[in-house]
């Protein structure tokens, strides 16, 4: 069998994507037995990675598309896109570097749609630097679902078995609770149990932790769980779904942790990520479901403090490229699911 092709978008270039790009693919050789990866970026941007991390300037290798990867340890193949960034100060907000961590995510997404590789793989971007560059998205995903055109998709932690999908995400408190609503849960559990089905599980049980504290405690503590939530369980367990909630998050996530329940769906941003990453840190990645391709992420920013110091850690872009390599040759198994949920 052919390796997958990875694209991985080099992020934003004032932070540490260049650097943990550098270490993941001159330290790692084992990746190369896994997949061909091919960095979407800017090439002076990687030189000054690799160096930074103690590698040479040479082992840089630009090419024009991913058909010319040669795919050799020890090498660092990046295909060029957009303007050379080589006077962007590394540890400083840049609207050029937030402009290139758009074109090279777009970029990706025009190789992937015309089958030049097969997932994405993404270093972090910074929003703040993105939106000076004048791209008004709130993240990685919402960027990722306008390429492909998509409206029914989740921002999923993952770290082995366990699996983390969000109803909302890069958004304010005030507007999760507005973006809540019973369609967009639905759709969720029905992305969950999709991925569960493409995985061989179609009966794992999804967990819904609630909105509010105890899951509103009988409406003590707010409505939306009883009036948005749990008609929207209801109406997930008719159409054949093993779902439960919704749930106190305080009970269901430690149960998750455990090891009871593989399958969460949590409400809003900081209720997924914050025991995710309390618990997880660099072993966890972040899987897009409902794109066409496969998309991994590091589950980690920009660390502009510690950037161009060659001291980041590696461990989440490495897990990443191998999450990435493992799910590319069976997701179209995934998209097709999601589209008859």
């Amino acid at each position: 069998m052919s390796l997958p092709v990875l694209a991985i978008t080099l992020g934003d270039v004032a932070g540490i994507g260049p650097e943990i790009t550098a270490k993941s693919l001159l330290g790692h050789d084992e990746l190369r037995e896994k997949c061909v990866p091919v960095v979407i970026g800017d090439v002076a941007s990687v030189r000054r990675g690799v160096e930074a991390v103690g590698g040479e300037a040479s082992a840089v290798r630009e090419i024009s598309s991913p058909a010319e990867a040669r795919n050799i340890p020890g090498t660092v193949e990046v295909v060029q896109v957009g303007q050379d960034l080589s006077d962007v100060v590394v540890g400083e907000l840049s609207a050029a570097a937030g402009d290139g961590s758009y074109r090279y995510v777009v970029e990706a997404c025009r190789l992937a749609k015309a089958g030049d590789v097969d997932g994405i793989v993404t270093a972090p971007l910074n929003k703040a630097a993105m939106h000076a560059g004048g791209h008004q998205f709130p993240g990685h995903t919402e960027l990722l679902a306008h390429e492909f055109g998509v409206k029914d998709y989740s921002l999923v932690l993952s770290a082995g078995d366990l699996y983390f999908f969000h109803l909302t995400t890069h958004v304010s408190m005030r507007q999760a609770i507005e973006d809540i609503t019973y369609g967009r849960t639905l759709s969720v559990l029905k992305l969950a149990g999709a991925f569960a089905k493409s995985m061989g599980t179609p009966d794992e049980l999804i967990g819904l932790a609630g909105l509010n504290p105890h899951a509103g405690e009988n409406r003590l503590f707010g409505n939306e769980d009883a009036d948005v939530l749990a008609p929207a369980v209801a109406a997930a367990k008719d159409s054949g779904l093993n779902v439960d909630g919704p749930l106190p998050g305080d009970a269901l996530i430690p149960s998750a942790v455990r090891g009871k329940v593989n399958l969460v769906v949590v409400c809003y941003h900081d209720q997924g990520h914050a025991p995710f990453k309390a618990v997880y840190g660099d072993d966890g990645v972040n899987i897009t479901v409902g794109l066409p391709v496969v998309r991994v992420s590091v589950d980690h920013g920009t660390a502009f403090d510690i950037a161009g110091r060659g001291i980041a850690r590696e461990t989440s872009l490495v897990l990443s490229i191998e999450r990435a390599a493992a799910l590319a040759p069976e997701w179209g198994v995934v998209w097709e699911a999601a589209q008859v949920m």
